[in-house]
Order: structure tokens, then sequence, then C-alpha cells
């Protein structure tokens, strides 16, 4: 599955990628906001999973996503060199999205001896303006620790909700929902299904 998921988002285009990442955004009821002139939008399960996107005006984008459970929680280990180094292969300017900026509730901060910060991440994912790629660091820590990056860094589960590869529609995502057991009864997943065809309308 994790394979098919990469497979997909890269077959999609990034203005359709963009997109998914807005609704999604708007569906969790996350506010979208502008860092380093990138717009960055968000997607957590209130229980330790996130993805963060940004997208900046020049085609590019930047993938984050963390499974508070995995072994690539490096938060928990609390070591900002071995963080940094999932970044590299990275171009700086998307890094410094995530350098010395505030923290928010799907990327805490790991600090250097410094004082300098980075918002931990468990997989790093960017788009170079014609395909996605996987960080090369990232890359490195997981063959150096035999970890499966698209497994361990929680690719698929923070990435499902996105349904790359699968019909998009405020029907789907409620369906989705219904099968995880968020309604009580039809009165009120009817009442999502208005909110959230609503959020598709306003963002096309």
């Amino acid at each position: 599955m994790s394979e098919e998921i990469w497979a997909a988002l890269g077959a999609t285009s990034l203005d359709e990628v963009r997109r998914r990442a807005a609704v999604i955004d708007a569906v969790t009821e996350i506010e979208p906001i502008e860092v380093g002139g990138a717009v960055r939008y968000a997607w957590n399960n209130g229980g330790g999973e996130s993805a963060v996107w940004y997208f900046t005006p020049d085609g590019r984008a930047l993938l984050l996503t963390f499974d508070h459970e995995s072994d690539l929680n490096l938060y928990a280990e609390g070591d900002y060199s071995v963080q940094e180094a999932l970044y590299r292969g990275v171009p700086e300017d998307l890094v410094a999205l995530v350098r010395d900026q505030p923290e928010n509730y799907e990327s805490l901060n790991l600090v250097s001896d410094s004082g300098a910060t980075i918002l931990y991440a468990g997989g790093v994912f960017w788009f170079d303006g014609k395909r996605w790629r996987q960080g090369e660091g990232f890359l490195d820590h997981c063959r150096e620790e035999g970890l499966d990056p698209l497994s361990e860094s929680g690719f698929t589960y923070c990435l499902g909700g996105y349904r790359f590869g699968e019909e998009f529609t405020p029907e789907a995502i409620v369906e989705d929902r219904a099968s995880d057991g968020w309604y009580e009864d039809d009165a009120e997943r009817e009442k999502s299904l208005a909110e959230i065809r609503e959020i598709f309308s306003r963002l096309g």
C-alpha cells in the first residue's frame, strides 16, 4: 500500500495535491499559514500523527509526516543532529521553512546546543518542480537503522485521508469517517456531509 500511495502521489499534479491539502486542512479545522513565502497546510489525528505540507510560489513543495509510535520519532530521543540530518539533500530554502520557526500542534521543535531549532518529522519528502523525492538524509537514516522509509515514517497512514489514486469527494471522505465510527447517527453524518461539501465548493 505504501508504494501504491507513493506512486499515486507522483502521478497527481501539484495543483491537485495542493487542492487536496487545502481541503483536508479545512476539514481538519486547521488554519493555513504563510511561512517564508510558502503556504503551509496540515492534517493531524489528534493522537500524535500528522502530515504537513509547504507549497512555494515557484512550484515546489515540502511534505513532512510523523508517527509518534514509530522508530522515526526522533523527538522522543531529543537529538537535534539526527533530526537535522534527515533533511540532508533537501534544498536549503525548503529546509529554511522548518528552521527557527515557531512550534505548532503538528510539529514541535528540537533545539541544538547553540539554540538553533528545527521542526521534527519522521518522513521528509519534497517536490522539485517535476517529481517527488524522498530526502537523502531520511533514506540514509532508514538504511542505517534497517527501517522501511514509507511505513516507519507514517506515510501511508498520514496520507490516507488525501485519497491519492482514489476518488476524492465529500461523499468518499464521509464514508471513510463513517467506517471509522465518527458518526452517532444519520443526522450527524448528513450534517458533516453538508459541511464538507461547502469546503469543496469554496476551495474548488
